[in-house]
């Protein structure tokens, strides 16, 4: 590749117990055998890594090109820290435990693999002037927020959102992680919280693409997943037809069903066999409201936002620009 811009790095070393820590010494070496002109930005604690893509995006470039090594955490803080989407080309080489956001979008679990594309993306673009293509990604509001929090992967509330909310709080994630376990967190603490939590009267408002609106009132709502890509919560296909280009998010939510009868349907649901099933639907829209009879957890991405009774999405439609 020949001599091209300075490329910025945010690096998340802690993700995946540290396992990151050995991708970056590995990417540190291609690049240098390469001779590629690179920055490199270490996160310090949570919220860091939004601090630092704001930084970076606001410095006097027409253009820059940014890459994240950390996991869906990592990633989804940058994006929030992005203040100018048409000029960031933002590149992912995952280290996660879940890497919902790399799996999603078909990147290479292979780090040099990824570096390798991101590095020929950037290539193509200098020598055409053409920029890479770009995908969706989803928003949420709710009273209360300083700022819409944007997200990758998905939003929701109720039981993945209080499973996203216990695995943050809890110390298994960090003990599978240690034993290479690390996607059962999410499934022991669903079957845990299946049986203790409780549900709520949700009222949707759902608006396609031409504006159009529906309104729905259902009881009993374990969760309303909000998905750009198809799977969350380490690979769980909550809506296997969700597309990253469409300028739609898939909604899927889960109601009136019996508690023993939800945890019956979960292997349904982990083989993308659950949308016949009754009491679980999937809608396509552009923006959706939520209005909740109780205050139920509201997630981005995994991360925990508050407990809320309302809440709004919205598909941010070729938002981002992909270096894959």
């Amino acid at each position: 590749m020949r001599n091209c811009q300075e490329i910025y790095f945010i690096v998340n070393e802690g993700a995946r117990t540290g396992r990151a820590a050995e991708v970056w010494k590995q990417v540190r070496g291609l690049l240098k055998e390469k001779g590629i002109a690179y920055k490199a930005y270490e996160t310090k604690h949570k919220g860091h890594a939004t601090s630092l893509a704001a930084h970076i995006a606001a410095l006097p470039q027409d253009v820059i090109y940014l890459v994240v090594l950390g996991g869906d955490g990592t990633v989804n803080e940058v994006l929030n820290g992005i203040t100018d989407f048409d000029k960031v080309r933002l590149g992912v080489i995952p280290t996660g435990s879940g890497n919902d956001f790399g799996r999603g979008i078909g990147l290479p679990k292979d780090p040099q693999t990824a570096l390798e594309n991101i590095l020929s993306c950037i290539e193509q673009e200098q020598q055409t002037g053409k920029a890479p293509e770009r995908i969706d990604l989803g928003q949420v509001s709710w009273p209360g927020a300083d700022t819409p929090r944007i997200f990758g992967i998905s939003a929701g509330a109720g039981l993945d959102a209080i499973v996203c909310k216990k695995a943050l709080q809890s110390g298994l994630k960090k003990f599978l992680n240690k034993i290479h376990l690390g996607k059962l967190t999410y499934l022991l603490l669903t079957v845990q919280t299946l049986f203790t939590m409780d549900t709520a009267q949700v009222t949707y408002t759902y608006y396609g693409k031409e504006q159009q609106e529906q309104t729905v009132d259902k009881n009993k709502v374990i969760f309303t997943a909000v998905m750009n890509l198809r799977a969350e919560g380490g690979g769980v296909p909550m809506a296997p037809q969700a597309s990253y280009t469409d300028g739609l998010l898939s909604v899927c939510s889960a109601c009136g069903i019996p508690k023993w009868r939800t945890f019956l349907c979960l292997p349904f649901l982990v083989a993308a066999r659950h949308e016949k099933i009754k009491g679980f639907d999937v809608e396509n829209v552009q923006r959706m409201e939520l209005a909740m009879s109780e205050p139920m957890v509201l997630h981005a991405d995994g991360e925990y936002l508050g407990d809320v009774t309302q809440a709004s999405f919205e598909c941010l439609h070729h938002k981002l620009i992909l270096l894959q």
